[in-house]
């Protein structure tokens, strides 16, 4: 197969990976894809870049940032393409984190119509949920929501 069979052009990249053109170019500039330039500096993609293509849209799609996938993909090389092994252990790094949000999501549900609804969280005391403003003295927010391991990864990634 000769060189020009094995790269794409930024269009074709973008229509057989599914995404638009900028989101390509985006997931360069954050050098999770790399390309070449052309003399005429036209971008060419190696097919390889297909399957990072899926691999990071997959892992978004799983709520992952892509600060988190760049990381993963750190360990591959330029026209390496990520593998069944390796999202395997991508995704059990990610479980614990998944499940946090999930668990996050979860409380706000459940609370959502008692606490938001009413107004709660813009009031001094709740008289049901917050007597005597007690969470207050925990700081600003609604902090009957944030947990302490999501307030220490939030303060992580600032």
């Amino acid at each position: 197969m000769g060189l020009k069979k094995l790269e794409l052009t930024v269009g074709e990249l973008a229509i057989r990976a599914g995404v638009a053109p900028s989101a390509v170019r985006y997931y360069e500039d954050r050098g999770l894809i790399f390309s070449r330039r052309t003399t005429g500096n036209q971008r060419r993609y190696h097919r390889a870049m297909l399957r990072r293509v899926a691999f990071i849209r997959a892992s978004q799609a799983a709520g992952i940032p892509l600060a988190t996938i760049g990381s993963v993909l750190e360990a591959l090389g330029e026209h390496e393409s990520p593998t069944k092994s390796m999202w395997h252990k991508a995704s059990q790094r990610w479980v614990d984190d998944l499940d946090e949000r999930i668990a996050l999501l979860q409380r706000m549900r459940d609370l959502m119509d008692s606490c938001v609804g009413c107004g709660c969280l813009s009031m001094k005391a709740c008289h049901l949920l917050n007597p005597d403003d007690a969470y207050a003295q925990q700081g600003l927010g609604s902090n009957r929501l944030i947990t302490d391991t999501c307030e220490r990864k939030l303060e992580a990634a600032e």
